[in-house]
């Protein structure tokens, strides 16, 4: 499986939720997507240009094909590489994912967290300073609220503080950010998907809003959409379970090594 982290993230970040999601069974690859711990940031970047990155990289590596797991703002490069190389990707798993761009007030909203995030995470001494001091009002800029947080049972916590921070140093994920949020969304793009789909959304989710997923249930053919009412967007914790249980039926069921 190839991973897409998300925002803030990179290599450690996408070996988290490898071990998150998947067991022994499985193997997986976690690059830093560019901008993130030392990768490169090519001029006039787009996702396309990520997407085509994932493809050299499984060139190199000798991979013929593989799942593909996407977390956040890693859904974008992640679709795209789908769209782009439909013949490297033997399915698509999608976990709060941003997908295509909205004008309603509550994105407009979700946008301004973005940015907020964005410039955070230029700044060590900052990010350090609000997970540790104002950790609530920070879990509840990444989309989140503080009665979510205050009903996690212990390993849901572990896992949401390893989330947050296992970011550090941010300073060296802050260009990947910055990327992100500048890079055009794929859109109507993921119409031409054909890798089977399963999406996993909350409702209550503030940084990306639940239409990127309703959108791409609705666009990409024959893809699945798994809807919670509670998680926000640390969805991958809340539920962490329930996911994982899926995602490895997923992959299984349309790994063509297993047909």
């Amino acid at each position: 499986m190839l991973v897409s982290h998300g925002s803030g993230g990179g290599y450690d970040q996408g070996e988290l939720i490898a071990q998150s999601f998947l067991d022994d069974r499985f193997h997986w690859i976690a690059p830093s997507r560019f901008g993130y711990l030392r990768s490169t940031v090519p001029d006039a970047a787009t996702f396309d240009d990520q997407a085509h990155a994932y493809a050299a990289l499984l060139d190199h590596l000798g991979i013929e094909k593989a799942a593909v797991m996407a977390v956040s703002h890693g859904g974008p490069s992640a679709l795209l590489f789908a769209a782009l190389h439909p013949e490297r990707v033997s399915s698509l798993i999608l976990i709060s994912t941003g997908v295509a761009t909205a004008s309603s007030e509550d994105q407009q909203q979700a946008d301004q967290k973005g940015n907020a995030l964005v410039t955070v995470y230029k700044y060590d001494w900052l990010y350090w300073g609000l997970t540790k001091l104002f950790k609530k009002q920070f879990i509840s800029l990444m989309g989140a609220s503080e009665a979510i947080l205050a009903e996690l049972a212990p390993a849901q916590k572990e896992l949401v503080n390893r989330i947050i921070e296992e970011m550090n140093p941010v300073s060296l994920r802050s260009a990947g950010a910055l990327f992100d949020n500048r890079a055009a969304l794929p859109g109507s793009r993921i119409a031409a998907i054909r890798a089977p789909t399963l999406i996993f959304h909350a409702t209550d989710d503030t940084l990306q809003r639940f239409h990127n997923a309703e959108f791409a249930a609705a666009t990409i053919p024959g893809a699945r959409l798994v809807r919670f009412e509670r998680g926000g967007h640390l969805l991958m914790a809340v539920e962490q379970a329930a996911i994982r249980a899926a995602v490895q039926k997923h992959i299984l069921d349309h790994d063509s090594l297993n047909h």
